[in-house]
């Protein structure tokens, strides 16, 4: 195969006028010099001469479509090397036309016959420039073959030059075009990622319009829910307690004060700010405020009770088991008709838990069903299931924790929910 470089040189020029004249021109300087050195017609230098020019006319400069068929070039060089060689035997001035045989064999001949080529008119044209050498002694001998060394090695050493640099010119080109295509795949990657975080986002946000309406669901159902319900008792109670003033008034009072406490944690819900007993203590001094008020409300006593090394916890912690407290109170209000309870916090190396426990009717928690006696919860939710056992689980388990529901009918209900203690040990 030809040269790479050399094909697509001369596809693209064309026929420019120093492809295919310059070479004419310098076979009409030498055909030129014959007839003047000679006296007059000279016909085997002339033969040749023209033999040259429809060598060349003939396989090259009519027939560009030939310029990329490796073994017609090949053909072509080999024929005006032959040639070229019989004209500088005859007339040694012959060699002003090598300069076109170089021409030729660095355009047309591939690696690595483009050495050999080279060297061939190398070896011609020392032998034109050393004709006039005495080739007949020792010395003239010498001095020949260094004459025709030197122009091989001059030459052979262009073409490896060459070589290296069009070696170099095909890395570059080849790297370019690495870095090109690179940049097209980084491009595309780019586009991609912009549009794997376009919908990264967008899930986002549904996800967060699905935590918040998930959270002022549990927050609804922990202060507006609760409140209204033991209002509800309240009025109730107050109802039958017509003909005894004192005890209307106390409901009245306490159904009253409920309104008050829901209303203010509706307010602190609206905002995600903390609950209220949060806000002034720690979470055993929240748990035991509320259980207190619970207790007076309700008449039913509350034990509380922490265990192990008591540490702060976060506020997302804090808030959730609060928060499972104060609904694991209220079923027992409206459920269990319970004679006593127990709510214990318990800090541990692994975890921190909260049990609450009471010696009610107890449920079947695996159907659902209330003891005899046990009443469904307001607005139709069965005993020991609902919107409430869902929003604790929801928050426990948001944090990577986990809620367990204890009950037998008769028995009472136990509800513990757990916290790692590598969320918990964090300061606040």
């Amino acid at each position: 195969m030809f040269g790479r470089s050399g094909r697509h040189f001369l596809a693209a020029a064309g026929q420019p006028a120093w492809v295919t004249v310059v070479p004419y021109l310098l076979l009409a300087f030498c055909t030129l010099l014959t007839v003047i050195i000679k006296g007059g017609p000279a016909p085997v230098i002339l033969g040749l001469s023209g033999l040259a020019a429809a060598w060349m006319l003939g396989m090259f400069t009519l027939h560009p479509a030939w310029w990329d068929r490796p073994r017609m070039m090949g053909l072509f060089f080999t024929g005006l090397v032959v040639i070229l060689g019989l004209l500088v035997i005859k007339a040694p001035w012959y060699g002003f036309f090598t300069p076109a045989g170089y021409f030729y064999a660095f355009r047309l001949l591939p690696w690595p016959w483009r050495l050999p080529g080279a060297a061939a008119v190398a070896l011609i044209s020392g032998t034109a420039q050393a004709y006039g050498v005495d080739k007949s002694t020792l010395f003239g001998l010498v001095l020949y073959l260094a004459i025709v060394a030197l122009n091989v090695i001059l030459i052979c050493a262009s073409v490896w030059v060459d070589r290296k640099a069009s070696q170099q010119n095909e890395e570059r080109e080849r790297a370019l075009g690495e870095v090109s295509e690179a940049n097209h795949r980084l491009q595309a990657t780019l586009a991609e990622n912009a549009g794997l975080h376009e919908q990264l986002l967008t899930q986002a946000r549904e996800a967060g319009i699905l935590d918040e309406r998930q959270r002022m669901a549990r927050e609804i159902h922990d202060t507006l829910a609760q409140g209204l319900a033991g209002i509800i008792t309240q009025l109730q109670a107050a109802e039958q307690a017509a003909q005894d003033p004192a005890a209307w008034r106390r409901h009245v009072r306490a159904a009253t004060r409920l309104a008050r406490e829901g209303l203010s944690e509706a307010r602190r819900s609206v905002h995600a700010l903390r609950p209220e007993p949060l806000e002034t203590g720690r979470l055993t001094e929240a748990l035991a405020e509320v259980a207190a008020r619970w207790s007076a409300l309700n008449g039913i006593p509350v034990q509380v009770t922490t265990t192990g090394t008591v540490r702060p916890l976060p506020p997302d912690a804090e808030v959730a088991l609060l928060r499972t407290a104060q609904e694991a109170l209220a079923n027992v209000a409206r459920h269990a008709q319970a004679s006593r309870v127990g709510l214990t916090i318990s800090f541990m190396d692994d975890e921190v838990a909260l049990d609450v426990r009471d010696d009610g009717l107890g449920f079947d928690h695996d159907g659902g069903a209330p003891a005899p006696g046990r009443r469904p919860a307001d607005g139709g939710e069965p005993a020991g299931g609902g919107f409430g056992l869902v929003a604790m689980r929801q928050r426990i388990e948001g944090l990577s924790g986990r809620l367990q529901v204890e009950s037998e009918p008769g028995a009472g209900t136990a509800i513990s929910a757990c916290v790692p203690a590598a969320l918990a040990d964090v300061p606040t």
